[in-house]
Formats: structure tokens, sequence, C-alpha cells
């Protein structure tokens, strides 16, 4: 079993977004620190504030956030735990998705309310420049142009360093990537997962980082007996980490931002970042 009494999320390397901006790439996820639905204040905030502190204190310099989360609940617990933040520290946010109550979500892609909404994440996160802006879901109501050309004149007026999208197809990059650079893209990928594997081999050959978001899903494959649980076993780890170091294995534009609300798991999480696979083990688990 791998010794991670110094262990740091830096063991997982680097990336540089944008071609400017580097993160380690195990990243983390704060969707989960809200309340039921992602919806609401979480039951235990200072809970929600220790566990964004040992993210950091483990390593961890992305970490990825968005209006809707709450909504606006996750921006204030990032200021609330980390601001002034360090100069490492990565926020990724994303506006384009509306709640009109728990568990759902409305894309409103309407210039005015792209651009109210990134002023309001400039507001609560206390920063006056966003590192990575990301567009939540591409509103199939509005023309392309008007939605990531609002970001693109955000972008050129200082208030957002770099423009991402989130769940999109390789054609809807393409399309954005005529109107503006597009640095990230965040798809559901994971082992069980791997619709979006043609965007991630497109956004590796394009300079374009790849979040993927659900990173944990091991479903079946985690059960007793399982060639995943196997292999977990041989390390002296779980098949959750076993499942991120696959995703950092699978490509080195992969930057997983997993989420959680207990210290415990998300040291859980940053403790996989020290696990190397070899060939045969890549292979097994890939093949399932």
């Amino acid at each position: 079993m791998t010794d991670t009494t110094d262990l740091t999320a830096s063991a997982s390397g680097t990336y540089t977004i944008g071609g400017d901006l580097p993160v380690v790439r195990l990243g983390y996820g704060t969707m989960q620190l809200t309340g039921e639905g992602v919806f609401g204040d979480p039951a235990d905030r200072a809970g929600a504030i220790a566990v964004l502190r040992r993210a950091v204190e483990r390593g961890v310099t992305l970490i990825d956030t968005a209006d809707a989360y709450g909504p606006f609940v996750t921006d204030g617990l990032i200021r609330e735990a980390l601001h002034p933040y360090a100069d490492d520290i990565v926020i990724a946010a994303k506006v384009g998705l509306t709640r009109p109550r728990p568990g759902e979500w409305v894309p409103v892609g309407r210039p005015e309310y792209l651009r109210q909404q990134t002023e309001l994440n400039l507001r609560h996160l206390g920063v006056e420049r966003l590192d990575l802006l990301q567009l939540h879901r591409i509103d199939p109501h509005v023309p392309l142009e008007d939605q990531i050309g609002e970001l693109k004149a955000l972008q050129e007026e200082g208030k957002v360093r770099h423009i991402g999208l989130s769940e999109v197809s390789v054609d809807e990059i393409e399309a954005a990537r005529a109107i503006a650079p597009i640095a990230s893209v965040q798809n559901l990928f994971n082992l069980t997962t791997r619709e979006a594997e043609g965007v991630l081999d497109y956004a590796e050959a394009n300079g374009i980082g790849f979040i993927p978001w659900f990173p944990l899903a091991t479903g079946e494959l985690s059960g007793e007996g399982s060639p995943l649980a196997e292999i977990a076993a041989e390390h002296g780890s779980t098949p959750s980490q076993l499942a991120l170091a696959w995703l950092l294995r699978r490509s080195p534009a992969m930057l997983p931002i997993p989420g959680t609300k207990s210290i415990a798991h998300l040291d859980e999480n940053v403790d996989a970042a020290a696990i190397v696979l070899s060939d045969e083990e890549f292979a097994r688990i890939d093949a399932l």
C-alpha cells in the first residue's frame, strides 16, 4: 500500500489550461457541498468549509464551481474558506443554467443573462477576473454566436481569462472555436460512461483541457470479485481510487474534479494521485 503521509495532489502531475494557466491535474468539484438536490445551503456549513481548506492543504489547485450550485452557495463557501486566494489557486466557474427548483436545471444563454451571472460570480467569489468561465450548457434557443460572443466580450473586458464549454460535441466545440478560443471542456466521463471518448481525444489533440464530471462512477465493476476490486486489492487501494488512477492515465489532458463533503473521502481521492498503473493493469481496467 502506498505511503501517503507526505502525498499531495501534485503527484497527479500538472496541466496548463489555455497555454498559460498551470493547475494540478487532480482537482476538486464543489457541487456536493450544497443542500439536497444541489439546492440551498449545506447541512454542515463548517464541515463544507473544512473540506475546501483540506483540499488546498492536500495540494489541490483547481476548484470547480458554478452559479447554479445552490444557486450561488458554493461560490460563497469558496470565498469564506479560501479568500484571499493563494497565487496558484484556479477557480473554474460556470454560467448558463437556471435553477427553478431542487433537481431541475434549465439552460438560459441570453447574453444579458450570461453577463449578469458572470458579474455575480465575480462578486460572490471576491475576484476581479474569473480564471476559467465555462458555458454550463448551450441554450438551443439562442444562437451560439450570441452565447460565446458574450463570453468573448467579457474576456476582452478583462473579466474572464479563459473560456470553457460543458456537455458538448466535437462539432459544437469547433463551432465555438470559430468565435473564441476554447481552453477547456467539461463532459460526463468515467470508467462506466465513455460516450465522450471522441470529445476527449479531440480535446487532447487540440490543447484543450478535459474536465470529466461524475468521475468516480464504478457501479457493478467494483463488486466483490470483480477485476477492478482484484486490482484494487493488489494495490491496497479502493475501486474508486483505481477509477481516478485510470482517468489520470487515460489522457494527459484529463483533469478529474471528484467532489465530496467528507474529509476522509477527500483524502482517499487525493491518495489516488500516487497510484501508478502498469500497462497491463491499465489495459485490464480499460477493457471493463
